[in-house]
C-alpha cells in the first residue's frame, strides 16, 4: 500500500493532467515545437549575420558588421594575454587562490563539481511546498552567499593583472622592493613583465602560478647570483632538472642579464 506522501503525489499529478486537459496544452508536443522553431530562428539569424559580416567586406575595408579581423595571429608571441570569457572569471580567479599542484584540483574540479551536484539534487532534497523566501532562511542565505562570492570572484578575475598587463606595475615593484635607483633592475622588471613570465609566475600579487612555477617576489633572498639566473633563463632544465619552463635564450645575453639583475634585486617588500 502506497504511503500518504506517495498517494498525495499521485493525486497532485492526476489533478495536473486534468487541468491540462481542460485548460491547457501538454508539454509535448506543443512546448517542444515552440522551442524547436525558436532555436531554428536563432540559428538562422546567426548564420545570416555571419554571411553579412563575411560578404560585405571589400578590399580589407570593414563591412557592415566590422572587419574580418584586426591582425593575423602570431603563434610565437609572448605578449598575448590568454583570458577566459567573462562568465568563467570566477573559476579563473580560483586558480590564483588554490596553488598548483597541492590544492588546484579543489578549485578547478572539487568545489565547482560539488556545487553543481547540490544544485542538481535540489529538487530531491528540498521538497517543501513553502515559497515565501523569508520563511526559507537556509536557502535564502545560501543564495545570497553564492551570488556574492561569484560576483566578487568574477570582479577579481576581471581586474587581475596578467602577463604584460603588469608593465604598469613596474614602478610600484621598484619602490616596494627598493631597486628604484637601479636602472638595470628596472629595465629587467619591464622585460620580465613583457616576456610573458607572469603567465606562470607570481610577483607581488601579479601573474598566475601554473605548473608549479615558484613565486618570485623574494627570489633574490636565495642569493643564486646573476650568472646562475642567466644560465637558468637560457636553459631552465640545466639548473632545475625536469623544469617545464621554456628557454628564453632568444632574448639575448644583455636582456637576460637585466632580468637576472631584477630577480636578484627582488628580496621582498621593504618595511
Amino acid at each position: 500500500m502506497a504511503s500518504k506522501k506517495v498517494q498525495a503525489d499521485r493525486d497532485e499529478f492526476k489533478r495536473y493532467k486534468e487541468d491540462v486537459k481542460k485548460e491547457g496544452k501538454p508539454f509535448f508536443p506543443y512546448a517542444i515545437f515552440h522551442d524547436t522553431v525558436m532555436s531554428l530562428v536563432v540559428v538562422g539569424v546567426t548564420i545570416g549575420l555571419a554571411v553579412i559580416w563575411k560578404f560585405t567586406v571589400e578590399d580589407g575595408e570593414p563591412g557592415a558588421l566590422g572587419p574580418l579581423y584586426e591582425k593575423e595571429a602570431d603563434p610565437a608571441t609572448t605578449n598575448f594575454i590568454p583570458r577566459p570569457d567573462w562568465f568563467f572569471y570566477f573559476l579563473f580567479y580560483l586558480l590564483r587562490i588554490f596553488k598548483w599542484p597541492e590544492t588546484v584540483i579543489l578549485g578547478t574540479v572539487g568545489i565547482p563539481t560539488l556545487l553543481l551536484i547540490l544544485l542538481i539534487m535540489l529538487p530531491f532534497y528540498d521538497r517543501r511546498p513553502e515559497r515565501v523566501i523569508l520563511r526559507r532562511p537556509v536557502a535564502f542565505v545560501a543564495a545570497i552567499l553564492v551570488v556574492l562570492s561569484m560576483g566578487v570572484l568574477t570582479w577579481k578575475g576581471a581586474t587581475a593583472k596578467e602577463g604584460s598587463e603588469a608593465v604598469a606595475e613596474v614602478p610600484t615593484w621598484a619602490k616596494e622592493q627598493g631597486f628604484a635607483d637601479n636602472p638595470v633592475a628596472v629595465e629587467g622588471a619591464t622585460l620580465f613583465a613583457e616576456s610573458g613570465c607572469l603567465n606562470c609566475h607570481v610577483y607581488l600579487g601579479a601573474g598566475g602560478q601554473n605548473l608549479g612555477a615558484p613565486e618570485l617576489t623574494e627570489e633574490g633572498l636565495k642569493n643564486r647570483g646573476i650568472e646562475w639566473q642567466v644560465a637558468h633563463l637560457k636553459n631552465p632544465s640545466s639548473k632545475v632538472p625536469g623544469s617545464p619552463m621554456p628557454p628564453f635564450a632568444d632574448l639575448g645575453d644583455e636582456n637576460l642579464t637585466k632580468i637576472a639583475t631584477f630577480l636578484e634585486a627582488s628580496k621582498g617588500p621593504k618595511e
